[in-house]
Parts: C-alpha cells; structure tokens; sequence
C-alpha cells in the first residue's frame, strides 16, 4: 500500500513535470513562428542554383540576385539592411557578396535580381560596395556578387542577414558615406546603432565546387 501511496505521487510528479515541459516546447514554438525571420524562395533548399552564381574567376553562372524575403518585423522599424557573407572565405575573414542599405519599412523582401545593374530596389534603397569592387566582376562597382568559392573547398557557406532599423537613413544617423566599405557598415549595424537596431534574421545558404 505504501509503494503503491508513493508510485502514485511519483507518477504525479512526472506528470506535472511533463506538462510544464510541454508548455515550454509550444511557448518556444510560438516564439519561434512569432520572431523576425528571413528566407529566400529562390534557395528552397539552402544551396545555390548556377543561376545565382558568379559569371568570373572560372565561375560560369549568370550572377542573378536571389529573391529574400523577411517576416513578423519588429514594432517601429523604419528601414532595413541587408548584408550577404561567405564565412569561409580564403582569406580566412568574412568575404562581402552583396550589401543594401535603406530598405524602406514598408517592403516585405527584395525581388530577384534587385541587387543587379539596372535592378528595381525599392527607393530609397541602394546597392552598397561589396568586395568584388573594382574588379569588375559583377559588370559594375558593388551590386551583387554571386558565390564562386575555391574549386575543391568544402561548401562555403553565405550567410543572409537581415537588419530591422529604428532609423530612415543609416548614413546620416552613423555619419558615414554610402561608399563606405561592409566592414565599417557592419560595425555600424552589430554596435555603433545598439538599441536602434531592433532585430536581425539570417539563413545561411551553401555552395561548393
């Protein structure tokens, strides 16, 4: 009788345990689906298509600027930024594909191949310098730069981050040129802004050959 006394009050105490779990699980997921968050249709699979890749350097792609899109923006934003990265750049720090500053508050994404010569940012939106500049890789000073990785590398990854501004202008507010180089921008965004920068989404895509 005893055992099955303190059986009984175990099984209670399981049971309690796992209902606060269970309540923690659905409250992250709820979080989880209510939080800002970026993607892009055009890398449903994480990976890069040639479509969106370098036409340089022994790279044959036609260097198209995927699609992103970003979701459940955070209360009082007034503009976004977009910087794209290989983490596993050769020279062993981040190496910048593509950057966008100024996204206005009401767009929901970038269109493929906004981030092209001739493409249709939302104004007044514009294209920052990457780190193909002035090589003439992508037929033009910034833009986008698809990936075109070392051939043999593991996969690098490209890393889409997305920023959920307090600000319109992020040069007047930083006191720094649209020409300034993605080091300095993402310095700006990452803590120079602090608490006017009010989310950041990312996904990483892959792409090896």
């Amino acid at each position: 009788m005893f055992r099955r006394a303190r059986f009984g009050a175990y099984s209670s105490r399981l049971a309690a345990v796992a209902t606060v779990v269970a309540g923690l699980v659905a409250g992250a997921a709820k979080a989880d689906q209510g939080g800002f968050a970026a993607s892009s249709p055009d890398l449903p699979s994480s990976a890069f298509r040639t479509e969106f890749t370098l036409h340089a350097f022994g790279c044959s792609g036609t260097n198209v600027s995927p699609a992103v899109e970003w979701r459940n923006v955070p209360s009082g934003t007034r503009s976004f930024a977009l910087q794209v990265r290989d983490e596993n750049a050769a020279a062993g720090s981040p190496f910048w594909h593509w950057t966008v500053y100024n996204i206005p508050a009401k767009a929901t994404g970038l269109a493929r191949g906004a981030g092209n010569v001739g493409g249709s940012l939302p104004l007044p939106a514009f294209n920052g310098v990457n780190d193909f500049v002035d090589t003439n890789a992508t037929g033009a000073n910034g833009a986008y730069g698809g990936p075109c990785p070392p051939a043999g590398d593991k996969p690098h990854r490209y890393v889409f981050a997305v920023y959920a501004l307090a600000v319109d202008d992020i040069d007047a507010a930083a006191g720094i040129p649209k020409t300034g180089s993605p080091d300095l921008y993402s310095f700006v965004l990452n803590k120079m802004l602090g608490d006017r920068v009010l989310g950041k989404a990312s996904f990483t895509a892959v792409y090896g050959r």
